[in-house]
């Protein structure tokens, strides 16, 4: 099993559950990982185009509810990732929230 089925094992997904932007990105992630090359600013860049394309797919107007729950949730998941590589008070500062607002619910 490679890091990547690993990987998206642990968020429950499957490569083919990713959209045709995510996959690419993906494996250009995987290129410059193998290469020796990720670094903190290439991570920040692929998870802006994945909150792109979670944007753009959450902008269709024709989902049903847990379409747009799942992406809803891929999306925040980005934001927090994003968070906690900008700084670590703000990423502190959104798991905390998250985490009330599941203890909340």
């Amino acid at each position: 099993m490679s890091i990547i089925d690993k990987i998206l094992e642990r968020t429950g997904l499957k490569y083919e559950d990713l959209n045709t932007a995510e996959r690419d990105t993906l494996n250009n992630w995987l290129e410059t990982l193998n290469k020796g090359e990720l670094t903190v600013q290439k991570i920040r860049e692929y998870i802006f185009t994945m909150k792109e394309a979670v944007e753009a797919e959450v902008a269709k107007s024709n989902l049903d509810t847990k379409q747009d729950l799942y992406l809803k949730a891929r999306l925040r998941n980005y934001m927090l990732l994003d968070a906690y590589l900008s700084t670590p008070e703000k990423a502190k500062e959104q798991i905390e929230n998250q985490l009330a607002g599941i203890i909340n619910k």
